[in-house]
């Protein structure tokens, strides 16, 4: 058996039914590509009593977790959603071509805890994530689906590539917009959602540049489209 479980968005997220599936296991892997975890792996280790596997990305996709499954119950444990990244679907095809079973454990994402914000979850369009620009390489893409989002009144949710720092991220979007002519106004930066370091700040952009020191590595940015007045109401308590 392959258990994908779900961490939640803290070092206590996890679920019971996860740390039953745990107990089960004889190996426990963590992907560790995808997020840049608000605790360490110690920490994780403690809280499930087990020893964890650190992953990277070519290990998740290889055939290794389902070859291992094949024989012994193992675990592999995703920060957040353990569906999210599409990467974990792949995998759950493959075991089943494989005649492995495979069962997924829940927790919450950062689209849960976005909520919080005060925006309705019903009115967010397409995800988009943001990559980290390179020499010479400078993808605006990710603004497309914005733009996108925009015209049917849909909020935008845009994650942030791992390594990619607050104020850098918030350079390529106001470059990004202005290459492509796009009106931003004000955005929200959520901030270690879930956690006891969680902030949302909201504001124009040289504002919130204001508080990039207060922003962890693991944020993401949301552009708010048209907003009902409780949501307006609800988003200006973050005004900085």
């Amino acid at each position: 058996m392959l258990y994908i479980i779900g961490l939640g968005l803290n070092e206590k997220g996890i679920s019971n039914g996860g740390i039953e599936a745990i107990r089960k296991c004889k190996k426990i892997y963590l992907e560790n590509y995808t997020v840049e975890f608000p605790y360490s792996v110690k920490t994780l280790e403690k809280v499930i009593r087990k020893k964890i596997i650190s992953l990277d990305r070519v290990e998740v996709e290889s055939e290794r977790l389902v070859k291992e499954a094949k024989k012994n119950n193992i675990a592999l444990l995703v920060y957040g959603c353990p569906l999210f990244a599409t990467t974990h679907m792949s995998l759950i095809l493959d075991a089943k071509k494989s005649k492995v079973k495979t069962q997924v454990i829940y927790s919450a994402s950062v689209f849960d805890a976005i909520a919080g914000t005060g925006l309705q979850l019903y009115k967010f369009g397409k995800i988009t994530s943001m990559p980290k620009w390179e020499n010479h390489f400078n993808p605006d893409s990710f603004l497309e689906f914005v733009e996108g989002n925009k015209k049917i009144n849909a909020h935008s949710l845009i994650l942030i590539d791992i390594g990619l720092s607050c104020k850098d991220a918030l350079n390529e979007l106001e470059i990004s917009c202005k290459k492509r002519g796009f009106d931003l106004d004000n955005l929200i930066i959520c901030s270690s959602l879930g956690t006891s370091k969680a902030e949302i700040f909201y504001g124009d952009i040289n504002k919130l540049r204001k508080k990039c020191k207060k922003v962890s590595h693991l944020f993401c940015f949301i552009i708010p489209s048209k907003m009902h007045f409780l949501e307006k109401e609800a988003v200006e308590r973050f005004e900085v």
